[in-house]
C-alpha cells in the first residue's frame, strides 16, 4: 500500500508538470501576439496624427494664399476704381472743352453770317400789310433775340443740358424767321444728343437740313444724324448720310469727316 501511494502521488506530480509546460508553451505566443497589437496600434496611430498634421498644415497654407489673393484683389480692385474715376473725370473734361470749342466756333461763325436788314423792296410789301401785321413785324428785336439765344448757350455751355434744350426749342418756336434759329436748331439737336436721345437729336438735325440746306450747319447736322444711326446700328443709313454730305457739301470740313468715317 505505502508504495502504490508514492506511485500515485509521483505520477501526480508529474501531470501537474506537464500541464504547466503546455500551459506556458501554448499562452506565450497569445502573449506576444498581445504585445504585438499593442505596437501596432501606437504605429498606426503615430501615423495617422502625422497625416492629421500634414493636413492641417496644407489647409493653413492653402487659407494663407487664400488671404492674400482676397488683398491682392482688394488692392487691384482699388486701383482700378481709381482709374475709373480718373478716366471720368478726363472724359467730362473733355466734353467741357469740346462744347466750349464749339459754342466758340459758332460765334465766330455767325459773324460771317448775313444778319437781317430789311430792303427796299421788303418795307414796300410792309407798308402793303395790314397795320397789325406791319406792327408784329417792327416788334422784332435782333439784339433781344441774341441776348436770348446767348442764354440758351451758355445753358449748354454750363452742362445744364435738358434746360439747354428747352430753351434752344422755345426760341425757334418764338422767332421762326430769326437768322439765329438755324443755330439754334442745331444745338437742339446736339442738347438731345448728349440727353441719349438719338431719335429726337435726328429729328432737330434733320429740321436744319431740309429748312435751311445753304446754311453753314447743314453739313454738320448731317454728320450729326450718322453719329446717331450708328449708334442706333441703321449702318444703312449711316452710309446713305455720308454718302448725302459728299454730294452736296464737298467742299465742306463734313465732308472730309464723312469720307474718313465711309473708308472704315
Amino acid at each position: 500500500m505505502p508504495g502504490r501511494r508514492f506511485l500515485f502521488a509521483s505520477g501526480w506530480s508529474t501531470s501537474l508538470s506537464t500541464v504547466a509546460l503546455l500551459l506556458a508553451v501554448f499562452g506565450a505566443p497569445q502573449a506576444q501576439a498581445g504585445m504585438f497589437d499593442d505596437e501596432e496600434a501606437r504605429r498606426q496611430i503615430k501615423d495617422l496624427s502625422i497625416k492629421s498634421n500634414e493636413r492641417l498644415d496644407t489647409l493653413f497654407k492653402a487659407q494663407f494664399e487664400l488671404v492674400n489673393q482676397i488683398q491682392a484683389l482688394r488692392e487691384e480692385n482699388a486701383r482700378l476704381q481709381g482709374q475709373v474715376e480718373t478716366l471720368n473725370y478726363e472724359l467730362e473734361s473733355t466734353k467741357k472743352r469740346q462744347q466750349d470749342f464749339y459754342i466758340d466756333l459758332d460765334g465766330r461763325l455767325r459773324k460771317f453770317e448775313p444778319q437781317s436788314a430789311p430792303s427796299a423792296e421788303t418795307k414796300t410789301g410792309d407798308e402793303a400789310k395790314p397795320a397789325a401785321e406791319s406792327g408784329k413785324k417792327a416788334a422784332s428785336d435782333p439784339a433781344a433775340e441774341s441776348r436770348e439765344y446767348e442764354s440758351a448757350l451758355n445753358l449748354f455751355k454750363a452742362n445744364k443740358i435738358k434746360e439747354a434744350a428747352g430753351a434752344f426749342e422755345a426760341f425757334a418756336k418764338a422767332h421762326p424767321d430769326s437768322t439765329l434759329t438755324p443755330n439754334a436748331q442745331y444745338w437742339l439737336g446736339n442738347a438731345h444728343y448728349a440727353l441719349h436721345d438719338c431719335r429726337k437729336a435726328i429729328e432737330a438735325h434733320k429740321v436744319v437740313v431740309n429748312k435751311w440746306p445753304q446754311h453753314p450747319k447743314a453739313p454738320d447736322a448731317l454728320i450729326n444724324i450718322a453719329t446717331c444711326q450708328q449708334e442706333l446700328g441703321d449702318s444703312k443709313g449711316v452710309k446713305s448720310t455720308l454718302e448725302t454730305v459728299l454730294v452736296k457739301y464737298p467742299d465742306s470740313s463734313a465732308a472730309a469727316t464723312a469720307k474718313q468715317r465711309l473708308k472704315k
